[in-house]
């Protein structure tokens, strides 16, 4: 951890040595300015490397840290406890539900590699002015529901097991890294992963599980507290989700001149010993809730990944996990390889 603190800090010298001194002065300035001002072109490019150094400096210890442009130190926070009687629900089959995207009809990054990390992006977003979550009937209408009310889910697969699932039969394990808004308190937004343990059975839910009464069990991180990022500053928005055999899982959200990061234990699920699936998407609120834009909105869906390979990925159809959906409509989506394989599409209506 310290040789990479020291790398990143030794780059942005470096960094800083070679920029014009207009631009030296303003980046100084931004400290004392905050992530809220508004910044010229040079200042957004600079903001945006420094977003994506933060999803690559791994924080110190289990917890919730926070880091504010331009330091890439993160500074541990006190750790706030998402709710549980609302919760992101897993897909389930509902006949007669709408196509647009989301529950089960989304596409997913599959590779044939275990996936290291994973970072989802909404690079180009037009013509958002408004969004509410509202309920779905067939999920019993529930969910945080209201004006700017959404979550964004990088989810993986649950259709594989392991030793988390104790042997349950039919049991299979999925995790979730997600960002909501006013998910711990009004005003307050909240990243987190949810764990799974679907079909785990009638059995009693292992210690840190609660079940969802439909003999699924499902457990929350700490929470780190990062503010409520309004719908209409989607591309700017970044979320990256890490699983290290034998160490870490890590959320990260950055947004403007912040980055926040929580924790928690691989050995919660092991979903580093299978993970091979992305889906990424804002959609409802929690509670099988539907993301509803303004008519007129268009947004680009980019999921890269760190699997050890170069190879595209596989850009699969109707195969999303979450419950959650939005009112927008699939376009085409493409795959493709390097250094981060990755899937891109377009949803609008």
């Amino acid at each position: 951890m310290q040789t990479t603190l020291k790398l990143a800090f030794l780059a942005g010298l470096v960094s800083a040595a070679c920029v014009p001194a207009a631009f030296a002065s303003s980046f100084g300035n931004l400290s004392a300015q905050g992530s809220s001002a508004q910044v010229g072109p040079i200042e957004a490019v600079a903001r945006a490397a420094w977003r994506e150094s933060m999803t690559q400096i791994a924080t110190p210890s289990v917890g919730c840290f926070h880091a504010q442009y331009p330091s890439i130190v993160w500074k541990q926070e006190s750790c706030g406890a998402v709710r549980a009687d609302v919760h992101p629900m897993p897909h389930y089959y509902l006949f007669g539900a709408p196509e647009t995207a989301g529950n089960g009809n989304d596409y997913t990054l599959q590779t044939s590699s275990l996936i290291k990390s994973a970072v989802g992006t909404f690079p180009t977003v037009t013509g958002v002015t408004s969004e509410k979550s509202v309920g779905v009937a067939a999920y019993g209408g529930g969910g945080i529901l209201g004006a700017n009310e959404y979550s964004v889910q990088l989810n993986t697969q649950f259709t594989s097991t392991t030793s988390a699932c104790k042997s349950h039969s039919g049991c299979t394990v999925w995790q979730q890294w997600v960002y909501a808004t006013d998910y711990a308190e009004n005003g307050e937004g909240a990243i987190f992963m949810q764990n799974w343990l679907i079909g785990y059975g009638s059995s009693r839910c292992p210690s840190g599980f609660s079940s969802d009464g439909e003999g699924d069990c499902y457990g929350n991180s700490a929470a780190a507290l990062p503010p409520d990022i309004p719908p209409t500053a989607l591309a700017s928005l970044k979320l990256t989700a890490t699983a290290t055999s034998g160490g870490n899982d890590t959320a990260v959200v950055t947004y403007d001149g912040d980055a926040y990061s929580t924790t928690q234990k691989d050995s919660t699920l092991y979903i580093s010993k299978v993970w091979n699936t992305g889906e990424f998407n804002i959609v409802g609120n929690a509670g099988g809730s539907e993301a509803e834009f303004n008519s007129g909105s268009s947004i680009t869906v980019n999921l890269a990944v760190s699997d050890g390979s170069t190879s595209a990925p596989s850009c699969v159809a109707d195969s999303g996990t979450t419950g959650e959906s939005n009112n927008l409509n699939l376009g085409s989506c493409t795959a493709s390889g390097g250094s981060t394989p990755s899937i891109k599409f377009t949803e609008s209506n």
